[in-house]
Parts: structure tokens; sequence; C-alpha cells
């Protein structure tokens, strides 16, 4: 009976003692590993496993009943893979490895193309390339994730056909998707790594004509590059070979001096040679019709300022700098794209020619960006603990998530915030580029920064 009565009295115990910060610390701890094993995890998990024919199933109603085609998409698989993997690591749990197990099978068998290289950007349900919008298609930021995801499975696993799966996937994108003159990647490749489309040869003017892949011209994009990024940031941690290095630093620096504007935002789309493609100059009707292609994405901003700094860190280069030019990125996102009503981000801005100010030209709250945002705050809070205001963002941003965008009853998260898009209630909950990479990343690593045990913070 004292024993028992013990028990009772250690926590009571700890409330009294601690301060009201490590209190609210340890109750956002409990409730995010609940909403994360239970809302998100259990959600996912093993309802969307294809067991038929491989790999996951893509496409889910709003109370998780199969629909539709079910294609294989590379971003779709590859991010199960390294969810999978990583809540293998973060819980001990053979149930996750065993899942994780499954979803390299599949990566590696029928994704990956043997032939040709890089892994197929779709394939349809029973594996074919042939029969689906992309036909065999590849694309760097496909390859990217697949490199994340197989860095993650070998980390788990200690498996070396994984990682030299990585390295291959790597060399093929050097071979064929590297911008040798202005460096960078091209996204768009058809199968067996040419261009997709040739572009205007008036670009080219110029150019060496013995250029490999002279006729090749694309847009750069900021999506791309991030994801590049990301993923050799955790390629280059577990093969540190001279040549990853310098395309890791590579695209640090592309990122930092030619993505990111003076402002702390980022251009979404640019030229071969780093040229901002932008309507800015144009009327209003001409911007509005091009707003997909040239505005602030608030989501991608303040994911950026993490996985810069991530980049840093792995570089051993995580000094002032990179911290000031992350800080300066969500800066920029809570202060012209935050919804002071309810909380959370909107999704798209503009300056306008000779406007100091935001417009906000979307204002929808997307599940990703929400939830890269609580990672975000909750970093620049514990790396800036003298400025109370990132903390003040995250304990609302983490209310306003709970709030709106988790399913408390049918699991998972909702497309966009039900405040401003109330009619997402009954949207599909997953779809080839609605995983669960975003979520489960912030939650885990924010309850790792509110452990104080965040490989950023060392």
């Amino acid at each position: 009976m004292k024993k028992t009565l013990f028990l009772f009295i250690i926590p009571a115990f700890f409330f009294l003692c601690c301060s009201p910060e490590k209190k609210e610390n340890q109750i956002w701890i409990d409730e995010m590993d609940t909403s994360l094993r239970v809302e998100l995890l259990d959600a996912w998990y093993p309802g969307t496993l294809d067991s038929l024919h491989g790999g996951f199933l893509a496409d889910f109603t709003y109370d998780w009943k199969p629909q539709g085609s079910q294609n294989k998409m590379v971003v779709t698989q590859t991010r199960h893979l390294w969810t999978s993997s990583e809540a293998a690591m973060f819980y001990g749990s053979n149930e996750y490895q065993a899942i994780a197990d499954h979803a390299y099978a599949f990566l590696k068998d029928v994704q990956w193309d043997e032939e040709c290289g890089g892994f197929y950007t779709t394939l349809s349900r029973e594996g074919s390339p042939g029969q689906t919008d992309f036909g065999g298609s590849k694309m760097a930021y496909g390859n990217a994730f697949a490199i994340y995801a197989l860095v993650a499975y070998y980390n788990l696993t200690g498996n070396e056909e994984a990682l030299e799966l990585a390295k291959r996937t790597f060399m093929w994108l050097e071979k064929y998707s590297h911008d040798p003159v202005y460096g960078g990647y091209f996204n768009s490749l058809q199968r067996n790594g040419s261009p997709l489309s040739e572009g205007n040869k008036e670009q080219l003017k110029g150019l060496p004509e013995d250029l490999p892949g002279y006729e090749r011209i694309s847009q750069k994009d900021q999506n791309t590059s991030i994801h590049l990024l990301e993923a050799f940031t955790e390629l280059y941690k577990v093969w540190p070979e001279p040549l990853m290095r310098k395309r890791l630093e590579e695209m640090y620096t592309l990122i930092s001096e030619k993505i990111v504007t003076e402002k702390g935002y980022l251009t979404l789309f640019l030229t071969r040679d780093w040229q901002p493609i932008t309507f800015r100059d144009s009327s209003e009707a001409v911007i509005r019709r091009n707003i997909y292609s040239d505005h602030i994405s608030f989501g991608h901003d303040i994911e950026t300022g993490f996985l810069l700094l991530e980049a840093a860190h792995a570089l051993g280069q995580m000094d002032e700098q990179a911290l000031a030019l992350s800080k300066k990125m969500v800066d920029h996102t809570i202060h012209t794209g935050w919804d002071q009503k309810n909380g959370g981000i909107y999704d798209q801005g503009y300056y306008f020619k000779g406007a100091d100010t935001v417009t906000i030209m979307h204002d929808p709250k997307v599940w990703w960006s929400e939830a890269e945002a609580l990672n975000a705050l909750l970093l620049m809070s514990e790396l800036f603990p003298e400025e109370e205001i990132y903390r003040i963002y995250f304990r609302k941003q983490w209310n306003y998530i709970k709030a709106y965008l988790i399913d408390h009853e049918q699991g998972g998260w909702f497309e966009e915030g039900l405040d401003n898009s109330p009619w997402r209630v009954t949207s599909p909950k997953a779809t080839d580029w609605k995983v669960n990479y975003h979520n489960f990343r912030a939650l885990r690593n924010c309850i790792r920064m509110l452990k104080g045990d965040f490989e950023l913070l060392d």
C-alpha cells in the first residue's frame, strides 16, 4: 500500500516543484505523443499497406476507405518508407520495422528502373510504368525522396544494400539531372534521363555547343532544390565522400544566395542560370493568372528555414550567419503570413510592385505547412530562448492544429484547417501527395526538442 501511494506522490511532487515552462513542456509531450501514435500512425498503419501488389495504397476517403486507381507514386512510397523507418527507431518498434521492410522491398524491386536507372515517378497499382499520367518519366524531386527514405531505412537496419541504392540514386542524378554549368538540378526527365521536353533554343545562346545535355533547358525550382538539400544532408551523414559534400555545399549555397530573397522568402521558379521568374512588373490580372508559379509560399519558406539549419549542422557550419538566415525566413513567415485571429499560416502571399506589405492571395491553411510551422517555431524558441515570441507562436500553432487540423474522430489530419476550409471535413485523408511525413516529423521533432534531446540543439 505504501509503495502504491509513493507512485502517485512522485508525479504530483514533480508538478509542484518544476517550473511553469517545464510543466507546459510535459503537457505538450504527452499530447503530442498520444496524437502521434493514436491519431496519426494508427490511422495510417497497417491500413494503407497493399498486401496484394506491394507498397502502399495511396487514395483514401475522409473515413479511411480505399478509393480510386491506387497508383504507386514514388513520393508516396518513399515517404512511407521514411516514416515507418523513423517511427521504428523512435519507438523501438518491431511493428513499424516490418512496415519499413515492406516499403523497402517494393521500392527496391518494383519502383527502381533496372534497365535505365532511377526511380519511376508513377506506376500502376500492379507495378506497370506505362499506364499512368507520368508514363515512364522520372523526376529529381522523387529521386531525392528515395535517397532520404533509403538512408532512414539504412539507419534503422544497417542494410548495406539500401545504402548502396541511395548512392546509386545520387550518382544517377549526378549523371542526368545535375547542371554542370550553373549548378543545381533539372527536375523533369524522361525515362532514360534525357530532358522531358526541349526548351527555347534562344536561351542557349552563349553556351558551349559541346556541353553535355546542350539541348536541355528547364526552369530550376525551389521545391526540388530544398528536398535535394534535405536528402543530401542525410546521405552525407552516412557517406561523407568529397563529391557528396561538394553537392550538399552547392545546394546550400544556391538556396541561400540565389533562391532565398533579400526579404527572406523563396523564389518559386528560376531560369537555368538562377534568374528569378516573376510577373511582378505585369498587371494585377496577369499576376493573378500566373500566381501558381510566382507567389510567396509560406509553408516552403518556414520549412526551408529548418532544412538549411539541418544542412549547416551536417556540414559543421551552423554559425551565426546560418542561424540568422533561417531566423529571417521564419520571421518573415510569421510577420506576413500568420493569421492573427485563429493562428496558423496562410498558403500564399504576394508583394505587389511598390508595396512593402504582403497581400494574402490564398488563405487556406494547408496541413503540411502547419506541421512545418510547428517544428520551425519550436526550434526557433529553443535556439533563441530570449525571444519569447517564438514560444508564444508555437503554443498558438499547436492549439490551432488541435482545434482545426487533427481529425480526433476518424484519425489523421484534414487537408486544410477547418476554420477557413470547413468543407475539408469530408476531403480525402490520403492521396498521392498527402502522406504522413510532414506531420510525423513535426511531432517527433517537437517531442525530442521538448525533452531536450535534439541533434540541432547539441
